[in-house]
């Protein structure tokens, strides 16, 4: 068994349990956060309106995670007869640039290959090798309220650490070296996360029912 987004796999069987349709439809079309989706029912993100699904796949073997996705769009559909379309609308984000004093990267080897890990907990830890600036904006996005948008113009790959203590946290002992992410950028890595405002292409849903039960 395995998982593809938090659905769990085994063979051909697809298992979804209590999600609701907010989550359904970010793992059905692979987003990232909820700021990538306008409008939708009330009830969509709700506690109480959970649902467990339980499909097989068509064909044999074990599907791969597109498969899944493609699943669970054409589930939506029958299911919750969802109705959505794309579009691009000046949203808030985060400016990934150079702050004042420069870049404090360092250059990857030629030989490494691209990887990237993501420490959680009371404090977070970003390790990657061999990184663009798109690469490290779109993972900073994951624990933001907002799209993170490479501004640097820095064309190179590094490798990268970045250590911060997350908002849920809560603030840092009064003794503790830990910063925000914010600040963690800009002390750590040279750059600065500025607030601007950019197209962002978002789904917005236009209709969606309770599915019956079965």
């Amino acid at each position: 068994m395995y998982t593809v987004v938090g659905v769990s796999i085994s063979g051909p069987r697809v298992t979804v349990q209590a999600y609701g349709l907010l989550g359904l439809i970010m793992d059905a079309y692979h987003l990232n956060a909820s700021y990538q989706i306008s409008g939708g029912p009330s009830w969509m993100d709700s506690d109480s309106d959970r649902f467990d699904i339980v499909a097989n796949a068509p064909g044999e073997g074990t599907p791969t995670g597109d498969d899944v996705r493609r699943m669970l769009q054409t589930l939506l559909a029958d299911r919750f007869q969802l109705k959505l379309h794309r579009e691009t609308k000046e949203r808030p984000v985060y400016a990934l640039v150079v702050a004042k004093n420069g870049p404090k990267l360092k250059e990857s080897a030629p030989d490494k290959e691209f990887s990237t890990t993501v420490g959680g907990g009371r404090s977070a830890q970003l390790t990657m090798t061999k990184a663009t600036m798109e690469q490290l904006a779109i993972r900073l996005s994951d624990g933001m309220d907002r799209p993170v948008l490479d501004k640097t113009g820095l064309a190179g790959h590094y490798d990268i650490t970045l250590n911060w203590i997350p908002e849920f946290a809560g603030p840092p002992a009064p003794d503790s070296n830990a910063v925000n992410v914010f600040t963690a950028v800009q002390e750590q890595l040279g750059l600065k996360l500025e607030p601007q405002k950019a197209p962002v292409e978002i789904l917005v849903i236009d209709h969606a029912e309770k599915p019956s039960e079965n």
